[in-house]
């Protein structure tokens, strides 16, 4: 295991920490609701606590994670944006969740995502990276496309028949 710790990583609205106890009831809440429809929710309360604990835990095993999205203004706590690589998926990915309706379409995401990017094909070196994306979201395959990834129709998603894969192609000068 290679440990990674997160650096100081903020845009011009958001900053990024890794997940911990303080996000617990903001993560229950969005994977409670209607909102996570297409990341696997709704769950119930111990299945979300669950998941929030294994992106908590996914910095330990892989050295790398899911970062908490909140606003430098006050602090809220909006989302996770991240590298996610359990052990069953075929790539490396970077994915976003905005959980609050009133953060999203601003552009928060994107700031986050391309932060998050850089730092991934940068620190962490990686080559390439692709994002799973249900075919419903419109709004994520938006941002993945205005990232520059592209539809890759030949890599293997997580589950057969499930999610498109967008592929990011490492930048120019890393």
């Amino acid at each position: 295991m290679s440990y990674s710790p997160l650096p100081q990583l903020e845009t011009a609205r958001p900053r990024l920490r890794r997940p911990d106890d303080r996000d617990t009831e903001a993560a229950i809440a969005y994977l409670g609701s209607d909102r996570s429809r297409l990341v696997g929710g709704p769950t119930d309360r111990g299945t979300a606590w669950r998941a929030h604990a294994g992106m908590v835990g996914h910095w330990t095993l892989r050295g790398f994670g899911m970062v908490t999205v909140t606003l430098k203004t006050d602090g809220a706590i909006i989302g996770q944006v991240g590298c996610y690589f359990p052990c069953d998926w075929p790539e490396r990915d970077l994915g976003w969740h905005i959980w609050s309706p009133v953060h999203e379409g601003c552009g928060l995401a994107f700031e986050a995502a391309l932060a998050v990017r850089d730092h991934a094909f940068g620190r962490l070196g990686w080559p390439t990276a692709v994002s799973y994306i249900d075919p419903a979201n419109a709004r994520s395959i938006a941002l993945a496309v205005r990232l520059g990834a592209r539809l890759d129709s030949a890599a293997l998603a997580p589950e057969p028949g499930g999610a498109l894969v967008f592929r990011h192609s490492r930048p120019e000068g890393f």
